[in-house]
């Protein structure tokens, strides 16, 4: 569940903003809204399952709509990791009031400890949602943030990354799995951790074992 409602919110985020800025495509598609059916991509959920590694569909935009389409762009591709972010941030308020409540010392058992390990899961996957999409590499948000950045003689640069990103990533994702070694963790883990500690005010480590044992 937790999984399943920060990949929707993520994606109804990037259409929320497109509509804000004008572009009605994602609203006309249905994409606009946090029902995760009309977000899910069938062969991106079962690599989920079967790899650990997945992906929702895209929202489409037409950046032709757009009154300016290099910031707009970057703010459609900024909303995802910031709605995550905002997302990690209320479940790290619930987990401490859960905390303040004696959860994982008094409270181990029954039905608000499981909520306790749910809204610790929520806190973690949306810190890795948010950092993760950060990355600069095609077809992440990080390269359209980065896009929009960078001065107008970067583009033709910028237009060769978007060619060969989507094998990078998936290359390194297959590194990962055979080699049982995670590039992207090397990246996305020390600010993970460290938001998790500020945002949640226990060590990363230590709240994953409360999750999971």
């Amino acid at each position: 569940p937790a999984l399943l409602f920060a990949l929707t919110f993520h994606e109804a985020a990037h259409a929320w903003m497109a509509l804000r800025l004008g572009d009605h495509t994602a609203r006309m598609l249905g994409r606009l809204t946090l029902n995760p059916m009309a977000h899910l991509d069938l062969f991106g959920t079962l690599s989920v399952l079967l790899i650990g590694f997945g992906w929702a569909k895209p929202v489409p935009f037409d950046p032709r709509n757009f009154r300016n389409p290099k910031r707009d762009i970057l703010l459609t591709a900024a909303a995802g990791p910031i709605s995550n972010m905002i997302l990690a941030v209320l479940s790290a308020i619930a987990l401490r009031t859960l905390l303040n409540q004696g959860w994982g010392v008094t409270m181990v058992e029954g039905f608000w400890h499981s909520l306790g390990r749910i809204i610790g899961l929520s806190l973690i996957i949306n810190l890795q949602l948010a950092f993760f999409n950060l990355i600069p590499l095609p077809p992440l948000d990080g390269s359209k943030i980065l896009s929009g950045i960078v001065p107008d003689a970067w583009d033709r640069y910028i237009w060769r990354l978007e060619q060969v990103g989507p094998m990078v990533l998936f290359g390194l994702v297959m590194i990962g799995m055979f080699m049982r070694f995670s590039v992207f963790w090397l990246i996305i883990g020390p600010p993970v951790m460290v938001a998790c500690n500020v945002l949640s005010g226990m060590p990363y480590g230590y709240l994953s074992a409360m999750i999971f044992n």
